[in-house]
């Protein structure tokens, strides 16, 4: 393991150790405190950020842009506060920390037995949406998870998920899509964060009007299942309590090869995700190239 891989396992390990067990005034404090300084640093996260609120809120001016973007930055530092301290949090607190409007298309959808797809961006805190589900509703659900560098951070995220409930399969390997079709089969709830995907298998769509990637795997688990495929987003509000809602059910096309369904229904997340993240661009934490004119190497942008 490199310096640079200790450093970042050691500083994660840090926050769940000790951030865990602040005040929640104090942990929010610290947690603005930090963003206001990575803020006025300028560093690639935050121009990056602001680049990609540019494309969200068109026409905004420089100033508006940089006010967007340190609201940004403090709504990434909650979700990184909030999650070192999900795991201390009481049941209580996990119940009331989370309101979703429309809860009645997940409920109804499990109800039926049909499986259930859960679809959301990086949009304010979808580990404590998780934890809710799993303490409120008392639903397991199944997710996967980005091996990430060094092996013992991807192991510490692995560990805290599934401590608040979660069964947590790896981004690689070949056997996830099978396992979550299986939950799927037997009535369960997979959920996914889907607004980025950089592989070859990615679906291509209309995204704030340029051409950005996303995972096909929403659409092919809800084609190959029968499983209800539900986009959802989140925000914050001046409150302590996160807000969400679910959106309607992405259909199945009736018509069309499997790779037009897929295309057809992941556009359709696309635009759900868009509403969501154009009401609240500030809880969107996308700090990395999205939009494929961003990543196109011919113009020297990796």
């Amino acid at each position: 393991m490199s310096a640079q891989d200790r450093l970042t396992d050691a500083l994660y390990g840090l926050g769940w150790s000790t951030v865990r067990k602040l005040p929640e005034p104090v942990a929010v404090r610290l947690g603005r405190t930090i963003a206001d300084l990575a803020w006025k640093q300028r560093g690639k996260g935050v121009q990056r950020l602001e680049s990609n609120y540019a494309r969200v809120v068109p026409g905004a001016s420089p100033e508006r842009l940089a006010e967007l973007s340190r609201a940004g930055m403090r709504s990434y530092l909650r979700y990184w506060m909030e999650s070192f301290r999900l795991p201390a949090w009481s049941e209580e607190r996990i119940k009331g920390g989370f309101e979703p409007k429309d809860l009645h298309y997940l409920t109804e959808g499990l109800a039926a037995g049909k499986g259930v797809v859960l679809a959301l961006p990086h949009l304010a805190n979808w580990d404590l949406a998780g934890a809710w589900v799993t303490t409120k509703l008392g639903i397991p659900f199944t997710t996967v998870a980005e091996r990430l560098k060094p092996e013992t951070l991807y192991d510490r995220f692995v560990a805290y998920r599934e401590g608040l409930g979660m069964e947590v399969l790896p981004h690689s390997g070949g056997t996830a899509f099978g396992t979550l079709a299986r939950r799927l089969r037997d009535g369960g709830l997979v959920c996914l964060v889907a607004d980025r995907d950089l592989s070859a298998s990615g679906v291509e769509v209309d995204f704030f009007g340029d051409t950005a990637r996303m995972p096909a795997g929403p659409a092919l688990l809800a084609q190959q299942t029968g499983a209800l495929l539900l986009p959802v987003t989140l925000w914050y509000d001046d409150s302590p309590v996160m807000r969400g809602r679910l959106h309607p059910p992405v259909e199945v096309p009736g018509s069309g090869t499997r790779a037009e369904k897929t295309s057809v229904m992941t556009q359709a997340l696309a635009d759900a995700f868009a509403t969501g993240i154009a009401d609240h661009p500030e809880d969107w934490h996308m700090l990395q190239r999205l939009w494929l004119a961003d990543l196109d190497p011919a113009k020297g942008i990796s």
